[in-house]
């Protein structure tokens, strides 16, 4: 059996938007079936994505209000994490929203290239 080296990769989008109204986008179902996935269903910790045919199950590892969310997918390899980070510079009042994803190195480029056009979808949502 392969093993995949895993790679952290780290992004980082501006947006023209408040911290709560960010979080909603990212930490409720309703607001990631807005940008991030066809549909979004939870069950206590346990959020279900669904893109098209295909599903998936995350469990929320972290969360914390209005500043970040970490789900581990429960049906990939147990090191598959991705998570958000809100970040607000207090003296500019901007915000950003960091994307972590450990992903298997082979498949960087494609990931960041996939998440640069699903928050291109957010930003849209959210009119930033």
């Amino acid at each position: 059996m392969l093993k995949f080296l895993m790679k952290e990769i780290k992004l980082e989008f501006f947006l023209k938007t408040s911290t709560s109204v960010l979080f909603s986008r990212i930490g409720t179902p309703s607001g990631l079936a807005e940008w991030f996935a066809d549909n979004v269903k939870e069950d206590g910790k346990i959020f279900t994505f669904t893109w098209g045919k295909t599903e998936q199950k995350a469990e929320i590892m972290t969360i914390i209000p209005n500043e970040s969310i970490r789900f581990r997918w429960l049906n990939m390899d147990s090191d598959s994490e991705f998570g958000f980070n809100i970040i607000k510079d207090e003296l500019t009042g901007d915000v950003a929203l960091v994307i972590l994803d450990l992903v298997n190195e082979d498949e960087v480029e494609d990931t960041k290239s996939l998440w640069t056009s699903q928050v291109a979808k957010l930003k849209q949502m959210i009119g930033s």
